[in-house]
């Protein structure tokens, strides 16, 4: 059996607020972690300037970090989700 790892992050953004940048979820019984509203403010500003005008150098990274959390989220979400459908199956 392989155990999957989650996806380094080397930095997080500096915007990133320290308490409530992730809300969780329930679909279904099953815990999803999502950025809050406040971290997707943030990054659908920066992706409305990008499409407008060029992102400073600071603001690239800024999203490149984003990027990555939500990588990590998703990966978090389906590890999850693989769990919670395994053990229903076994209790099957």
């Amino acid at each position: 059996m392989t155990t999957l790892l989650p996806p380094k992050l080397n930095n997080l953004p500096a915007s990133l607020p320290i308490e409530g940048a992730v809300r969780i979820e329930l679909e279904e019984g099953v815990p999803v972690f999502r950025a809050s509203q406040a971290v997707q403010t943030r990054v659908e500003s920066l992706l409305s300037k990008q499409q407008s005008s060029q992102l400073t150098p600071e603001e690239e990274q800024e999203l490149d970090r984003y990027e990555e959390i939500d990588d990590y989220l998703s990966f978090l979400n389906r590890i999850v989700r693989n769990l919670f459908q395994d053990q229903s199956q076994q209790g099957s």
